[in-house]
């Protein structure tokens, strides 16, 4: 069996803001840049050398959506291999997390567009099958396979 040759000789650790409102819409974002573009997904991003966890994600979350958000706790970590020539090793925390206020400025580099979409449209979005996954951890009735 032919060894996987990967693109970076570390493993990229990247976090996730699944954020909720209290009327249990989740912030989706249709990424403009790869991985998953077109795709919708929650904000997140790679965790910097030396930058604390949380600090990571609330920076990801004000660069993308331009939003604050209080951390309500880990949801999962979930792994990703890209597939490809990108040949990326991920390993992804996802956090739950409620705004502080719901006014999206999404930054339009990495996002095509930003949205509140309830639970009950969140089976109709294409997404990646982590996303869903994740989501499915937290309203059960979105997973239908194990990742």
């Amino acid at each position: 069996m032919p060894k996987i040759q990967f693109k970076k000789e570390h493993i990229v650790t990247s976090v996730v803001a699944v954020i909720i409102d209290d009327d249990e819409q989740v912030l989706l974002t249709r990424r403009s840049i790869a991985p998953f573009l077109g795709q919708w997904v929650m904000p997140g991003g790679k965790i910097d050398l030396g930058e604390p966890i949380l600090k990571a994600l609330h920076r990801e979350v004000m660069e993308e959506v331009g939003l604050e958000v209080e951390v309500v706790g880990l949801i999962d970590v979930f792994e990703h291999l890209t597939p490809g020539l990108d040949n990326n090793h991920f390993v992804i925390l996802y956090y739950r997390c409620r705004p502080l206020y719901c006014d999206i400025r999404h930054n339009p580099d990495e996002v095509h567009e930003a949205r509140w979409v309830p639970r009950s449209e969140l089976p109709g979005y294409d997404m990646p099958e982590g996303t869903r996954f994740i989501l499915g951890k937290v309203f059960p009735e979105l997973c239908s396979c194990e990742v």
